[in-house]
């Protein structure tokens, strides 16, 4: 069993890297994933972030309008801290629970979790190695204005809300370096993860 972290900055391409990761046999387990199962409607994460942030962010299923929420936590260095104590706790128990579950079925897996924060949250301290996806801020950007349609004051407000990426760099054990084409990034993914596997038999 080896616990990997996966991070980077958003529109870095670190799902990219999940996905080659999980092609490759790795059990991924993605904190995007669990932050939305946590927010979907009747769940008491989600009847906490509305009764907080009240009915502005509300959708009429008693859901949250991500994009609404996503507006004022990233203008508002409080609102973000108190949404961060709201769902960090539940995030980490829930990779707790999965990994126990790949433990009891699936003993000698690499287990990847991919999670944007893992440096920022000091989570990355359970991992026994640490894989970083770069990319150029000015990358980041563009890319988050073709793929989210965020304006550039937007998207820096965003990634100013993560630790650089030239910091995170100094945390890595492998970097994967994906300021060229997807096919590189690929590439070096996919040597990253041999390297993964010589480090679980090497454990």
């Amino acid at each position: 069993m080896l616990f990997i972290g996966l991070t980077g900055g958003i529109a870095s391409g670190k799902s990219l890297v999940a996905r080659v990761f999980k092609d490759l046999g790795a059990h991924l387990i993605d904190a995007d994933r669990i932050v939305h199962d946590l927010l979907e409607p009747g769940q008491d994460a989600c009847q906490d972030v509305l009764d907080h942030f009240g009915s502005t962010i509300a959708l009429p299923d008693n859901g949250i309008d991500r994009r609404k929420l996503g507006e004022i936590i990233f203008s508002n260095a409080e609102e973000r801290a108190w949404l961060n104590q709201c769902l960090h706790p539940r995030v980490f128990a829930a990779y707790t629970t999965q990994v126990k579950h790949v433990c009891d079925h699936s003993p000698h897996s690499l287990i990847v979790f991919d999670a944007a924060l893992l440096i920022e949250t000091g989570f990355h301290r359970k991992m026994d190695k640490l894989v970083v996806v770069y990319a150029d801020p000015e990358q980041q950007i563009d890319r988050l204005g073709s793929r989210d349609r965020y304006t550039r004051d937007q998207a820096l407000a965003r990634i100013k809300t993560q630790l650089p990426l030239s910091e995170k760099r100094g945390y890595a054990d492998y970097v994967i370096n994906n300021t060229g084409t997807r096919e590189d990034a690929e590439r070096q993914a996919r040597e990253v993860f041999s390297k993964l596997k010589q480090d679980a038999e090497n454990k």
